[in-house]
């Protein structure tokens, strides 16, 4: 076995996504060991990711109960709409991973997502058991043919468009579950936002927790990832709702304000400091065909 060979086979057998902190492996000179760059167009799992990706979800939530219910239900949508799919555009159109490009469309899919759960509930008049189910089908399903089609959810492995437009359709789908859920939890079954924040907190750490046991990375990665929206949401709606349904009662206004500009702070230290950059993976001639690049 030669030097290609090893390379290979490590790149095939840990090359696994992961929680807080876990990484990939990286050939460190492929013209020298035969081994092919392939971009990946989402960031490393590190804790930054966890934090930013909170973040998000708690201003989602805030600018769209802001758009909705403050300014106009109808038009907040629209914008909504427009806002996520010029993100989108954007996010597809790109060659390479960009921190400004990613963690705006994840932003923009957390406006749009929570409008999406709302919409069902407010508009159409369905029980949030009714959206949270009919979600939890969607992601299923979209998770099923991902895996059907590609043989893995690695987010590690998104390196062709295919994968990208699946990766995609799963994230707005957690978006809009996670939306529905909480607010099941909050609304539905009477906890309140703080004790609904604090449930999810306390059940995200089970995946953390199985992650550390030697359970599998990509699971555990997709139900802790799940978690992370209701946790945002609770915790944005417990500071801006009313008084009268369980919140602190500091407007929406005011908190998406705060949280926009923690995100981008965030996100320009993520730039900045190049922590949340993929190098190229590594895909071995012998071992593994070499993934297609982005066309």
């Amino acid at each position: 076995m030669d030097v290609r060979d090893i390379l290979a086979a490590m790149a095939e057998g840990r090359h696994r996504q992961g929680m807080p902190g876990a990484g990939s492996i990286r050939a460190s000179d492929t013209r020298a060991s035969g081994i092919r760059e392939v971009i990946v167009k989402v960031p490393e799992v590190t804790v930054y990711f966890w934090i930013v990706k909170l973040l998000t979800t708690a201003m989602g939530e805030a600018v769209s109960d802001y758009l909705v219910n403050d300014v106009n239900k109808y038009l907040g949508v629209l914008l909504g709409f427009i806002a996520f799919a010029i993100a989108i555009f954007f996010q597809f159109r790109s060659k390479a991973y960009s921190t400004w490009l990613y963690w705006t469309a994840v932003s923009m899919v957390a406006v749009f997502g929570t409008m999406c759960a709302d919409v069902l509930h407010v508009v159409v008049g369905l029980p949030y058991t009714v959206s949270f189910t009919l979600y939890a089908v969607l992601l299923a399903a979209t998770f099923l043919t991902w895996y059907r089609s590609e043989r893995t959810l690695d987010i590690h492995t998104i390196t062709t468009r295919r994968r990208e437009v699946f990766y995609w359709l799963a994230v707005i789908f957690t978006f809009a579950m996670g939306t529905a859920v909480g607010d099941l939890t909050a609304i539905t079954v009477h906890l309140g936002y703080l004790s609904s924040a604090l449930l999810f907190l306390a059940a995200i750490c089970v995946p953390l927790i199985a992650w550390r046991l030697g359970a599998n990375p990509v699971a555990t990665f997709w139900v802790a990832y799940v978690l992370t929206r209701p946790i945002g949401a609770s915790f944005a709606d417990y500071f801006g709702m009313p008084k009268a349904i369980s919140g602190l009662g500091l407007g929406h206004g005011p908190v998406s304000v705060v949280l926009i500009v923690i995100v981008a702070a965030c996100v320009w230290f993520l730039k900045a400091s190049g922590q949340d950059g993929q190098r190229p993976s590594a895909t071995g001639y012998a071992a593994t065909p070499p993934a297609p690049q982005y066309r």
